[in-house]
């Protein structure tokens, strides 16, 4: 076959971009005998790295890159959209993958797609997802139109799966579902004496114990949470937990609320102990992890919650939400806590500071069902659900 594959968020540093750059590799290796040509805006082009002979990358000028202009409080050129279009239009193609509904863009019609619909998070939250009604009729608009357009709908767990079928009334016969994994880069340190030297490079003491956090600073994150949490079990510690916030400060493009994070650390005079690494790399991110206590995700929803997995491949046990995938994914590898409930986070983190038993026997079956994911079994999954909207 040949394959049109939407490479407009290749440059995101969020998920999307991360899933988009995993299971398109995989799907590359996994079926030579399948032709992809890849359509591009400038800035993904630029780090557009896939190089093999069924790969073929068409780069279609754009106002503004969609990375930037498909964000939580804007809106895309329609100009830009149809010159996606066109670009698409002029290819031969015999089916169409969008792996972000997020950079989506209308489709010549008669071309049959698998859109992939990460989560149903922008529609269960809006208020906490997207700023204004503007954005909010802006992404229905498009979540609708991709809907209608996808031959076959993909996802990335089967928690997400029947959020779609639930929430966005997509049948379930029409939905696929490719579990996420973690990139090879993820693993446990080699030795403790790189484990310091990362932490130190973040201004941790590594003579104390931390906590990561990897994602976006949303509100539907519950990071102000995670903050009152590390307050409540640093009382009477002659040495207090750290909390190392990953994530990109300046760059990135969906609804955030740092400001009023900043202000919860200030008020319980947490500066010491909390830590803004920005955009850390995988390499010095898993040593982050492997050194850490736990990753503390307890968002009040997560279609998979890659940053869990992913500190799961580095040998750290995790206290995430249960309103998502995970106490299935890493069972065993944690604690799973209700969204914003300062308690429960709070009890959680205590169990892992205090407990080094549970800490060493979360943290190995963390490993273990982590090792149960890959991305070519994702990518086959996705190959399968192009292959069935093709025919």
């Amino acid at each position: 076959m040949r394959i049109g594959v939407d490479a407009t968020c290749w440059a995101n540093i969020r998920g999307y971009g991360r899933f988009t750059r995993e299971i398109c590799a995989a799907m590359v290796a996994a079926a030579p005998s399948h032709e992809f040509v890849f359509f591009a805006d400038e800035a993904a082009a630029r780090v557009f790295e896939l190089r093999a002979s069924n790969v073929r990358l068409v780069t279609v000028a754009q106002g503004v890159s969609p990375t930037a202009a498909a964000s939580a409080d804007s809106a895309r050129s329609p100009l830009d959209m149809l010159r996606l279009t066109a670009a698409v239009r002029r290819e031969p193609l015999e089916v169409f993958f969008s792996p972000s509904v997020y950079t989506f863009f209308p489709l010549p019609p008669g071309l049959r797609a698998v859109v992939c619909v990460h989560d149903c998070i922008a529609e269960r939250f809006p208020e906490l997802t997207l700023p204004s009604k503007r954005a909010r009729l802006f992404w229905n608009a498009k979540v609708k139109l991709a809907l209608w357009q996808a031959t076959r709908v993909l996802t990335v767990s089967d928690y997400s799966a029947r959020d779609i079928e639930r929430i966005l009334r997509t049948p379930k016969e029409r939905i696929d579902v490719a579990v996420e994994a973690p990139a090879a880069a993820y693993a446990p340190s080699e030795n403790r004496a790189e484990v310091e030297r990362v932490a130190r490079k973040f201004e941790i003491d590594p003579g104390a114990p931390w906590f990561t956090y990897v994602g976006g600073f949303n509100p539907h994150k519950h990071v102000d949470t995670i903050v009152r949490a590390l307050a409540a079990v640093s009382k009477g510690r002659a040495r207090p937990p750290q909390l190392a916030l990953v994530g990109s400060i300046d760059k990135d493009v969906f609804h955030g609320d740092q400001a009023g994070i900043r202000r919860t650390i200030a008020e319980l005079g947490l500066e010491p102990q909390v830590k803004w690494t920005g955009f850390v790399a995988d390499e010095d991110l898993r040593h982050l992890h492997s050194g850490a206590t736990a990753l503390l995700l307890p968002s009040e929803c997560e279609g998979f919650g890659l940053p869990a997995v992913e500190a799961a491949a580095c040998g750290a046990p995790v206290i995430a939400t249960l309103e998502s995938p995970l106490p299935e994914l890493l069972e065993g590898g944690g604690v799973f806590v209700r969204p914003g409930d300062v308690a429960e986070l709070s009890n959680a983190m205590r169990t892992l500071l205090d407990d080094a038993a549970a800490r060493t026997r979360m943290s190995a079956a963390a490993l273990a069902r982590v090792k149960l994911l890959n991305w070519p079994r994702a990518a086959r999954a996705a190959l399968d659900s192009l292959e069935r909207a093709a025919r």
